[in-house]
């Protein structure tokens, strides 16, 4: 590992850390751990550092990220984890740059091993993790046990038992149900027979699904930018359309089916997002009905409002009328509003809204907004 990524996706992180276990290379991953103030990135963001320097993903807008890689020799040389912590609200010579944050940064510095193999295989299966992890206090730093939701606790991919006591593991398993559920990660303190202990509970999720339909020109810049933000997607092509990874080098996978096989094509569920952009109206409202069967939390409909009238009046005589259940979930004319009508502007748009949706947001001007622009997660532990 001696490429320099460090502003690709957490997917490809979380690739390249399967590939250096693989290899059985050296690595450190840094990840943060809490954050006072303001961040560019919030607790659970995570950076892969080699012997070399080189590595993949970012911990902030560039205000930390050569401190960290200096600070990872030191911690391959030393063989131990440590946590640093940087207050970056000052205006003293060294961090009164303008560099973009004005938080205080605490970050877990730790050798990559197995016992971290669990967790990248976990989200690579699209699977939801916890990670407890002591990252202070009266327990050895970096002592941590994997949780799965539904099975609690599970060995630490090395085949032996996890590193904390039952009574941790039991304080901790609601709030990291909690945590997985919103998406997010927090540290945590707790008082128990050891003492004081600090743990981060990491929520590592699985990145939503999308799936496109299609197979015109413009599908490429939407499988694009659809991968760059953390989507893993799936094209789906009709009626011969062709259906080459070479086409869509970043999609997860390439498939050519028939509009009726769209709800037999896979699981669904309310964590997947389909967009339909065949261009086909024949296609489109046979895919559009077929999708309405499935718990999809969006249908993303390519088209002017007259073209779906029209395709409710078609499923209409077909003896198909949608709900207003459906009609929250139909999305058209697809994208927001930016402006533009070129493939990647449109492209943007449409993962914009995706976005959105995804993270439940209103779409707005940030500078428009009031409180924090990250949701803040308060996790008990009573």
């Amino acid at each position: 590992m001696t490429t320099n990524d460090w502003s690709v996706p957490e997917t490809d992180v979380f690739e390249r850390i399967r590939t250096v276990l693989d290899a059985g290379s050296e690595a450190v991953l840094a990840t943060v751990v809490a954050v006072e103030g303001s961040a560019y990135r919030r607790p659970g963001a995570k950076m892969l550092v080699d012997p070399a320097g080189g590595g993949a993903g970012s911990i902030t807008a560039g205000c930390l990220e050569d401190e960290v890689r200096e600070l990872a020799a030191d911690v391959l040389a030393a063989g131990e984890p440590r946590t640093e912590t940087w207050d970056l609200t000052g205006d003293d010579d060294v961090w009164g740059m303008g560099v973009g944050c004005n938080g205080v940064i605490t970050v877990l510095l730790e050798p990559l091993t197995e016992s971290y193999r669990t967790v990248a295989a976990a989200r690579e299966r699209g699977e939801d993790v916890g990670v407890a992890a002591v990252v202070g206090g009266d327990l050895p730093l970096g002592a941590r046990a994997v949780y799965r939701p539904g099975r609690g606790f599970d060995a630490d991919g090395d085949g032996g038992e996890d590193d904390l006591p039952a009574w941790l593991r039991e304080a901790v398993a609601d709030p990291l149900d909690r945590l997985l559920e919103r998406g997010a990660s927090e540290t945590v303190t707790l008082e128990g027979e050891e003492g004081t202990v600090e743990v981060f509970l990491d929520a590592v999720t699985a990145p939503p699904e999308l799936v496109v339909f299609g197979a015109g020109h413009d599908t490429g810049p939407v499988v694009e930018l659809a991968t760059l933000v953390d989507f893993r997607v799936t094209v789906v092509t009709f009626r011969g359309g062709r259906a080459g990874r070479d086409r869509y080098p970043r999609a997860d996978e390439v498939v050519s089916a028939a509009p009726r096989d769209v709800a037999t094509l896979r699981e669904w569920d309310d964590d997947t997002y389909a967009v339909v952009m065949t261009h086909n109206f024949v296609d489109d409202r046979l895919t559009l009905a077929e999708l309405l069967e499935t718990p999809v939390a969006y249908v993303g409909l390519m088209g002017p409002e007259k073209r779906f009238r029209e395709m409710r009046e078609a499923l209409a005589e077909e003896g198909v009328e949608l709900t207003p259940a459906d009609l929250e979930r139909v999305y058209t004319p697809i994208g927001l509003n930016l402006g533009g009508d070129t493939p990647y502007r449109i492209a943007y748009s449409i993962v914009a809204e995706l976005l959105a949706v995804a993270n439940d947001r209103t779409p707005d001007h940030l500078g428009r907004s009031r409180g924090p622009i990250h949701d803040r997660v308060d996790v008990s532990t009573d």
